[in-house]
């Protein structure tokens, strides 16, 4: 961030300093006429060179990206043309907890700026306004993310008593009701650097913390966490602290002590956890900086062993990620059959979109990844997007035809049908080409359910192998209302088992408005009855 950087400014403007010789400051770029000045810097291709060759773009890309570190980081200069020069110094040296502690210890306002007002206000106040920023940083190294350039990756934490005192301020607010939203950061359970070596050396320059496989130098443990977390507990006028800027869930599998995964359970989820498992795609997932499908699937299994004794129902959320560079339409639709196993449909899927200063940017634009100078394959059209984002929401009737177009692409219309493991039903136009429906025999034995029963009987609730997903076949503890699963519109859940794979038979009928047309059909029939 850029503290530092503008006191250094500033210091510098009020010493007398001209602007134009305000050029070493750390964290700071500017533009020169020579390179007299520069000590050691590292030169990287021509601004006419990156644009000729996307190659060289993502040679330079990469040099940029290794040099984000404070300690080991080179001064990057690229040459243009008209014989000007681009310099960038080193990065800033994050800020010592002190330094955080004045920085969040400013009198802010807490509110949005009033000219919003007029427009109704910012909704998202309701979340952040009680919400406690605990940390800055991540060393989880997502490919998709920013973090890596605009805060960096060693962690930067905030005291517990500077922390305390902000939440002690929250309690005398008029609307707090006693609710603290989130205590966290980029990443909630980051309260330390990933290493002892950071603090003096700096971050690996070609290697992750976490991926593919954690780090053997890695430190787990969230000793400081539950401090500052049992703390806020126990202010004056606090009910209960949730965490919802989400948790690294690779991170903390790799923490030996269950103490916080049952602090968690107990205390701190309001009924579902947000984590970001992205894909289920080993080969997207590498795209993407993210480990291994596997991991989530053992944070699933262990997070719902520990609810179970808690004594708590409680859910997980996934954050899902469409037409990341990586996903051809073979995952995307191995994706769509995941989410099928587990009967889950999401409300929101993030489709990916390119942002300044992320790997992933760099080979959407380039094609090619950066890590590697290997070439990978990229959806870029809107329409293959589309596609790709249709087929994780396949169960909304919207995206029906666009799911048709994509598994006929995909050479999977073996998923178009009234199979139990079909994604969609063949349209009236298409039952030649996709088959005739099920015998009445057939359509009782996939419709009928009770809402609850065993991973044949066609309901939709959840299995018992099924990370405690919400609105996912079979789960024993579930009822249907308004033909919708319990929860936020059928949408809470989260994937863990590939069980369950009847649960959208009924889904579908819901959709397609067969259930009504039966329904009204028969009360036709009574009342017909009924006059005779």
């Amino acid at each position: 961030m850029g503290e530092h950087s503008i006191v250094e400014i500033a210091d510098a403007l009020n010493s007398g300093i001209s602007v134009k010789d305000v050029t070493f400051i750390a964290g700071t770029v500017y533009k020169a006429r020579d390179l007299s000045s520069v000590y050691e810097p590292v030169m990287l291709p021509s601004y006419e060179e990156i644009l000729k060759d996307k190659e060289v773009f993502a040679r330079s890309f990469y040099t940029q990206y290794v040099n984000t570190d404070p300690f080991t980081a080179k001064c990057l200069v690229e040459s243009y043309e008209s014989g000007d020069y681009v310099v960038q110094n080193v990065p800033a040296k994050p800020l010592t907890q002190s330094e955080m502690d004045r920085v969040y210890a400013l009198s802010y306002m807490r509110d949005y700026h009033p000219c919003y007002k007029e427009q109704g206000g910012i909704p998202a106040i309701e979340e952040l306004k009680f919400s406690l920023t605990s940390n800055r940083g991540c060393f989880g190294g997502c490919n998709f993310c920013a973090l890596t350039f605009h805060q960096g990756r060693m962690i930067q934490t905030r005291s517990h008593e500077s922390i305390v005192s902000e939440a002690t301020l929250l309690t005398w607010d008029p609307e707090f009701k006693g609710y603290i939203n989130d205590v966290g950061g980029p990443t909630a359970n980051f309260r330390h650097t990933s290493c002892e070596k950071q603090n003096t050396r700096g971050v690996c320059l070609n290697k992750q913390c976490l991926f593919p496989k954690p780090c053997s130098n890695l430190k787990v443990d969230h000793t400081d966490y539950l401090s500052l977390l049992k703390k806020l507990r126990e202010l004056p006028k606090v009910k209960k602290v949730f965490i919802r800027s989400g948790i690294r869930f690779d991170y903390l599998i790799e923490d030996k002590d269950d103490t916080f995964m049952k602090e968690l359970c107990e205390n701190h989820v309001s009924g579902q956890l947000k984590v970001a498992p992205e894909h289920i795609s080993d080969a997207v997932l590498s795209m993407m900086g993210k480990p291994e499908n596997a991991v989530y699937e053992k944070f699933i299994a262990r997070y719902k062993k520990t609810n179970e004794e808690v004594g708590k129902k409680q859910f997980v959320v996934p954050y899902l990620m469409s037409s990341h560079p990586g996903s051809t339409m073979k995952e995307a639709v191995a994706l769509a059959e995941y989410l099928r196993d587990i009967g889950y449909m999401p409300e929101q899927v993030q489709d990916f979109y390119p942002t300044p200063s992320t790997v992933s940017t760099c080979m959407y634009y380039t094609g090619i990844d950066p890590r590697t100078m290997k070439p990978v394959y990229v959806p870029k059209s809107p329409h293959e997007k589309a596609m790709q984002r249709a087929l994780i929401q396949y169960r909304n009737p919207k995206n029906y035809n666009l799911v048709v177009e994509a598994l006929t692409l995909a050479n999977r219309t073996d998923l178009i049908g009234y199979d139990k493991l079909c994604l969609i039903r063949p349209n009236y136009m298409d039952k030649d080409k996709f088959g005739s429906k099920p015998s009445e025999t057939g359509k009782n034995s996939v419709r009928k359910g009770s809402g609850r029963g065993t991973a044949n009987s066609g309901n939709v609730r959840g299995t018992a192998n099924s990370g405690n997903v919400r609105g996912t076949a079979n789960q024993a503890d579930g009822k249907e209302k308004n033909g919708s699963s319990k929860g936020s519109k059928g949408a809470r859940g989260g994937f863990g088992s590939k069980t369950g794979r009847s649960a959208q038979s009924s889904e579908l009928n819901r959709f397609e408005g067969r259930k009504a047309e039966n329904k009204n059909s028969g009360k036709k029939i009574r009342n017909t009855h009924k006059k005779k």
